[in-house]
């Protein structure tokens, strides 16, 4: 054995490449059960971030069924999901390009159901007595005018038209279900400025002969209970997940009664940025098998919906999602600290766990692999805020006896969202090569229930921003990281909380920003539907809350940054528009700071291509290695920095 080599933090050599990530690295997006045929979407930036429906034959032939140039990713609420149906065989999805469902029965070509026109569509269902798929649509055909959202019917082989609109009149739209027998559908409904995990309407209808919806009738939910994924069991009696109580719980509705079915404090829902998110389903013999996230963990569970009581299923999973059950296997992505995602199939019977496909085919030693320690930290107002700490792990080096290693503190994006214990090679990049991670769960994030939620409601910019600055500090007072270099990073809200933290707190001594947001007003009046009124419960309502926007957004304050800052940014972003990254780094030019911007030609909100993924982390990690001193492990490309 080679003995370790002591060597400077953020110099040492690893085999967790930005090429070897990108190469040998895919996503997996959503999944599709029938029978015992599995299907998935892999997003892969080999092949410029396209989605390719897979499906996994019962005999374990692994075939790609959507050809080039398609692409098997939605558009709606701009962050897709749900663009997948398959219903006998036959294929049912939306195109990328130019957001057309498409249908292909097995051996053909691909045939557009919908017209040439700006409609979109996600969630499809198959309602078989009728012969039509029942889906959200989002209508952009009207320049300079707000998306109309709506649930929609549209036959099997096609409407010029886009389909009938079933129920409109709400901002929004999701999770259409029909029960067992094709009498009654059940969906969400919300409005501005509520996002799905603030207020939702479950709402029940019967269907008409003629396919119409009659009898309307609004079961739960409201302006403040969030309510997700309404489904029917095998029997015709509604669940859904509710957090009435404060948690994402189950429950069910019959006789028009509402039954809690598992109180705990633990979340059986998630945070619906995408469509077609499920966290359980109903095995052959009625028992329901769910997902749950408790104490930053995911678990896996049988829920007998009778006695009620709760069997916890064994898996080496601490991470799950996209579950489904059919008969007696379940099918769900799940992955932990030393797994990466893979599409996952577990037979009931037996309880015995089949690895389909894995997101990653690198055979890696997992020596090389930190452990996440869930840690809990001290944050304002006698409060305590959580987060994933990654200390730096190499087999083949140790840093100097006299020094601590870097920090790189995370900024999850979302805001509304959470970091996740699954391997993330990207991490590793940064752990392995003696940097330390620490992945935030500020105020704000989902997995602590309601009221830890909420911590966010009108203080964006403060709470998620104390929270990364008395992480980093609780680790530099427990004497595992270097006080004098502490960076953050994140994408999205994680670059406006990372902005915001540079520039309204003096902790970090660099940061990098991913298509992060610096002029919240600029995002208020720019920005999609979906998220157009996400701020008035972050913030505050625009614009009589006109001069708080002003003050929370660090464009206004650039000369309170007095640290080295590098801008990543796709220049086709409709999320966060591409001048919010310009604006900010020529302010800071200005300044005389340190600074780059890096703009990527293609990219949307978040990178897919290969070559983009490599090209962003490398230069974020060349850009720290200016600032803090330390020489690069890798042969990198050169990053132009203004003012170093």
């Amino acid at each position: 054995m080679s003995q370790t080599q002591a060597k400077p933090y953020g110099s040492w050599q690893s085999p967790i490449t930005a090429d070897l990530l990108v190469a040998g690295t895919i996503s997996l997006v959503q999944t599709a059960l029938e029978k015992e045929t599995i299907y998935w979407i892999e997003s892969r930036p080999s092949e410029g971030g396209r989605y390719v429906v897979v499906r996994r034959s019962p005999d374990g032939t692994i075939t790609d069924l959507t050809p080039a140039p398609f692409n098997a990713r939605s558009r709606v609420h701009e962050y897709g999901g749900g663009a997948l149906l398959v219903a006998d065989d036959t294929l049912y999805y939306s195109n990328f390009d130019n957001q057309r469902l498409y249908r292909q029965p097995p051996g053909d070509a691909p045939v557009a159901l919908t017209p040439p026109v700006d409609l979109r569509y996600a969630e499809a269902i198959f309602d078989r007595s009728r012969s039509r798929l029942i889906a959200v649509r989002e209508d952009h055909t009207r320049p300079g005018q707000e998306a109309v959202n709506t649930l929609v019917g549209l036959p099997v082989e096609g409407d010029e038209s886009g389909g009938q609109i079933l129920v409109s009149g709400a901002d929004f739209y999701s999770s259409p279900c029909l029960n067992p027998s094709g009498t009654h559908l059940a969906w969400l409904a919300w409005d501005h400025p509520n996002m799905p995990w603030d207020g939702t309407n479950l709402w029940v209808a019967e269907v008409a002969a003629d396919g119409s919806l009659t009898n309307l009738e609004q079961v739960a939910g409201g302006l403040t209970e969030s309510i997700f994924q309404p489904s029917w069991s095998p029997d015709g009696v509604l669940h859904f997940v509710s957090d009435r109580s404060g948690w994402w719980n189950l429950y069910r509705w019959q006789t028009g009664q509402i039954e809690p079915l598992c109180p705990m404090e633990a979340e059986f829902g998630l945070p619906q940025w995408v469509f077609g998110l499920t966290t359980y389903g109903f095995s052959g013999d009625g028992q329901l098998i769910c997902s749950y996230e408790k104490n930053g963990l995911t678990g896996l569970a049988r829920l007998d919906p009778h006695t009620k009581q709760l069997t916890p299923l064994q898996t080496p999973f601490t991470s799950l999602g996209e579950l489904l059950v059919e008969g007696n296997q379940v099918v769900f992505v799940g992955a932990s600290a030393s797994i990466s995602s893979a599409v996952v199939r577990l037979d009931l019977a037996t309880e015995q766990f089949e690895i389909i496909k894995q997101s990653s085919i690198l055979q890696l030693n997992s020596a090389y692999f930190s452990e996440p320690q869930d840690i809990e930290f001290p944050t304002e107002n006698g409060l305590k805020a959580h987060g994933l700490f990654y200390p730096p792990t190499n087999p083949d080096f140790t840093g100097p006896h006299d020094q601590r290693p870097p920090l790189l503190v995370k900024s999850h994006g979302g805001p509304t969202a959470s970091a996740s214990s699954a391997l993330d090679l990207s991490i590793q990049f940064w752990t392995s090569r003696g940097i330390a991670v620490l992945d935030v769960n500020y105020g704000g994030s989902t997995g602590y229930g309601r009221a830890y939620r909420q911590r966010l409601n009108l203080n964006w910019g403060i709470v998620d921003v104390d929270d990364c600055v008395n992480g980093a500090r609780y680790l530099v007072e427990q004497g595992l990281v270097d006080g004098n270099r502490l960076a953050i990073d994140g994408g999205s809200a994680g670059g406006y909380t990372t902005l915001c933290a540079l520039t309204f707190r003096d902790t970090f001594k660099a940061g990098a920003s991913y298509y992060g947001v610096s002029d919240i007003e600029a995002l208020a009046l720019d920005t999609h539907k979906f998220e157009s009124r996400y701020l008035d419960n972050l913030v505050g309502p625009y614009p009589q809350e006109k001069e708080l926007y002003h003050q929370r957004s660090a464009i206004h304050f650039t000369d309170r940054l007095n640290c080295p800052l590098i801008l990543l940014q796709g220049l086709e972003d409709k999320v966060v528009p591409p001048d919010q990254a310009v604006r900010m780094f020529e302010a800071v030019k200005a300044k005389g700071l340190p600074v780059a911007y890096l703009p990527f030609e293609g990219e949307q909100h978040g990178f897919r291509r290969s070559e983009n993924i490599k090209r962003a982390l490398e230069a974020e990690y060349y850009f720290y290695s200016k600032v803090f001193g330390f020489e690069l492990a890798d042969q990198i490309e050169p990053l132009k920095i203004e003012n170093l």
